[in-house]
């Protein structure tokens, strides 16, 4: 059953909100605008979905009096058993979409990412593999219309990537991209490889939600800042000059480096965008730690060392064990196109566990 009053006091809040932004209850300062607009087009889908359930219970409701009334003729009542009909099946799926718009949502969900994907065991391989996860998730972004900032990027000898940082912005960012955070496996033969055997490799992703100064306040005598001179593989130096930072966060031991841009500056402000998220997603697990033996039936903990995910080339597929889903399409989910369809289906079974577990509770 829907909490009937919830749904009356959400449709009032829509109308107070509607009323104040046209002016009817006087001017509104533009910051409150702003933060009402926002409210508003939050809380938009969820009325129409309320409205469009509103009006098939009202419809069927004067349906079914037309049937029960000795006034109503017969030709009269086959058409209104007709549309009870066709209005039934519906109600149990307009339903289903109000309690999924109800759910509690995460407050990271709509924040941008920053994404870090790592070589692991493998050696060349692993790293490989890691820039092809890179280019994945570059390529899914450009199909979601968000944008990629690379912050960091650390190249292997062949080619491959050792450890890059990516800014992911855009809307609803993080709720896409948060199950993607695991060990990512790959099997395949390299190319190196002669007698024709398959390598199992793999690279961690990690998935932040990226944190603002209102989020996390860091005080500057938490923080140590070394400047120290860049320098690209094999030790050639590609900087003349003190540009690259390393900063460390004392009361949890995070450090961040950034060497990428020229300026001191502009690497210190990139690495404080990184150590601020990373403690934001510290703080985010140890809750989720303390919740755990509630969400029983969480798609995933977020866990770095949990393997989530292989990509095995000689079969063409990909596999997400967490959901038990597999796509023989491993071409298009490199290519950011079938990537979608697995991030639907993890979303979708996150959904349903928390729903199991309101309706169960």
């Amino acid at each position: 059953m829907l909490p009937q009053e919830k749904l009356k006091m959400i449709q009032a809040r829509s109308e107070e909100l509607e009323a104040a932004m046209s002016g009817e209850m006087g001017e509104v300062a533009p910051e409150d605008f702003v933060r009402m607009s926002r409210e508003y087009s939050d809380i938009k889908p969820l009325v129409e979905a309320i409205q469009k359930y509103q009006s098939a219970r009202a419809e069927l409701s004067d349906l079914e009096e037309m049937l029960e009334s000795d006034d109503t003729d017969a030709e009269m009542k086959e058409m209104a058993e007709l549309e009870i009909e066709e209005i039934k099946p519906r109600l149990p799926d307009l339903e289903h979409s109000i309690k999924l718009q109800l759910l509690p949502k995460d407050d990271a969900d709509e924040k941008n990412a920053i994404l870090e994907i790592r070589a692991g065991t493998g050696g060349d391989e692993a790293a490989l593999f890691a820039g092809d996860l890179y280019r994945m998730y570059q390529r899914y972004s450009e199909t979601e219309g968000w944008k990629c900032e690379t912050m960091s990027f650390s190249e292997s000898d062949l080619g491959g990537v050792k450890e890059v940082i990516v800014k992911v912005t855009g809307r609803n960012v993080f709720a896409n991209l948060k199950f993607e955070s695991g060990v990512h496996r790959v099997q395949r033969v390299p190319e190196t490889e002669t007698g024709g055997r398959i390598h199992t490799s793999a690279a961690t992703v990690a998935v932040l939600p990226e944190a603002e100064e209102v989020d996390v306040q860091i005080a500057e005598n938490d923080i140590r800042v070394d400047i120290f001179r860049a320098s690209g593989p094999g030790g050639q130096s590609v900087n003349t000059t003190d540009s690259a930072v390393r900063i460390t966060h004392i009361p949890t031991g995070i450090v961040v480096q950034q060497q990428d841009e020229k300026s001191q500056h502009k690497n210190k402000a990139k690495a404080m965008s990184v150590l601020r998220s990373r403690i934001y997603e510290a703080q985010r697990a140890a809750l989720a730690a303390e919740r755990s033996a509630e969400r029983k039936g969480q798609v995933g903990s977020g866990d770095r060392s949990e393997r989530i995910r292989t990509y095995n080339f000689p079969q063409g597929r990909v596999t997400d064990h967490r959901i038990n889903l597999t796509l023989y399409k491993l071409d298009k989910v490199l290519a950011g196109e079938a990537l979608g369809e697995i991030i639907e289906a993890l979303i979708a079974e996150d959904q349903a566990a928390m729903l199991a577990e309101i309706e169960g509770g």
